[in-house]
């Protein structure tokens, strides 16, 4: 049987935010699951660095972790600090920029396929 979750821990206490580290000058990304219905993935934003304007097929939850960023969902910014929470709904244009140094966690659940 094949690995589901994977690029973390199992059966072990753990910061999300430890699991991602900063770079200079870069967005770090760290897959913990791709599938059809869902992906989760860890981002790490150097300070001024981003995702540009882009949509999704799914609804993504963003948790802050660390730092402090912001959310541009159909042109309007919500900044977000650790442990505040946003919903970017599918199909509308959404970006993300680390205002300061910024970890996320990102949940995007998409809708099935018939």
């Amino acid at each position: 049987m094949s690995e589901i979750l994977r690029n973390i821990p199992k059966a072990e206490v753990l910061k999300l935010a430890d699991s991602v580290a900063y770079a200079d000058g870069q967005v770090v990304s760290k897959t913990l699951i791709q599938n059809d219905g869902v992906g989760i993935t860890l981002f790490a934003f150097a300070k001024d660095e981003g995702i540009s304007t882009h949509e999704s097929k799914g609804d993504a939850l963003v948790v802050a972790l660390d730092g402090k960023g912001r959310i541009t969902i159909d042109g309007k910014d919500y900044e977000l600090t650790k442990g505040d929470s946003i919903v970017m709904p599918a199909n509308h244009p959404h970006a993300v920029y680390g205002v300061e140094p910024f970890k996320m966690l990102l949940v995007v659940s998409f809708p099935p396929r018939y």
